[in-house]
């Protein structure tokens, strides 16, 4: 199906985007349901991010949201899911009834990505890297999955706290590290990277798997073909590992059920992600 005057603009808005493998597998997508559609990644700072979110979402249109903006993204929403607003981050937009609905589907794909890596999460103890949009979800699916208790460690101390109080006032399972110190004293079944680190060849571990006393299985969230190299570390040192691939195809294939209102095609996004673009 060629692109003609209907069809409809399905947009990645982030930075960097030049990465993404989302385009490939969502068109690929969008070709086997017959759908009139094409995605597009459009890097954008965050001075031209809600003009396009708005423009686009106005026009008709939809799509993803991915870093630094999935938290820039809530204000702009005129209806907000349960998610978004418990996670304070949104990924996926689109319009309805002239108005911009957004959801986060991170959570499904992070859930979907945690069971294939080490079953379900319930009564897991867990490291969380980071505090942005990425950590919000894995944070949010792993309370949800009843994990024991969820640490997180992020450059920014308040970044992290924040988090925690938005989505475990109590305070009761996420608990904020002040530094990488006390992990030479605890044990994890799961360790998330839930930066951007990985995504650039020049970029250091997120962590030093030998640090933690022990760590059971490693989930990265940045996603590279063949995996990234701290899924080849924990190979290395013998620890289940598994890049961000399946969260983001299952992210996607949930965002397609938002954007179509119908079911998504996962085996051919997935055939298409196998295939790397």
């Amino acid at each position: 199906m060629h692109p003609g005057a209907g069809t409809r603009l399905v947009a990645l808005l982030g930075d960097p985007v030049a990465h993404s493998l989302s385009p490939h597998f969502q068109n690929a997508a969008f070709a086997a349901a017959g759908v009139d559609a094409v995605y597009l990644a459009l890097r954008c700072d965050g001075s031209a991010f809600p003009g396009l979110l708005r423009g686009i979402a106005g026009a008709g249109g939809a799509g993803n949201i991915t870093v630094p903006h999935k938290t820039a993204a809530v204000p702009l929403l005129d209806v907000a899911t349960p998610v978004v607003e418990r996670t304070g981050a949104c990924n996926t937009f689109w319009s309805e009834d002239g108005r911009v609905h957004g959801d986060n589907t991170d959570v499904e794909g992070f859930a979907a990505a945690c069971r294939a890596l080490i079953g379900a999460p319930a009564g897991a103890r867990a490291l969380v890297l980071g505090a942005g949009g990425a950590a919000r979800a894995a944070v949010a699916a792993l309370l949800e999955g009843r994990a024991d208790a969820v640490h997180v460690l992020n450059r920014t101390i308040e970044t992290a706290r924040a988090l925690a109080t938005a989505l475990d006032p109590g305070g009761r399972r996420v608990i904020v590290l002040p530094s990488r110190e006390p992990l030479r004293r605890e044990g994890y079944d799961l360790v998330v990277n839930a930066t951007s680190l990985g995504i650039d060849d020049a970029d250091p571990f997120p962590l030093d798997l030998e640090l933690p006393a022990r760590v059971g299985a490693v989930l990265d969230l940045v996603y590279r073909p063949g995996g990234t190299p701290w899924t080849a570390e924990a190979a290395r040192l013998r620890v289940p590992a598994a890049d961000g691939t399946e969260m983001l195809l299952q992210q996607g294939a949930a965002a397609f059920v938002r954007w179509f209102d119908r079911a998504a095609p996962v085996e051919v996004m997935r055939a298409a992600l196998a295939g790397g673009g």
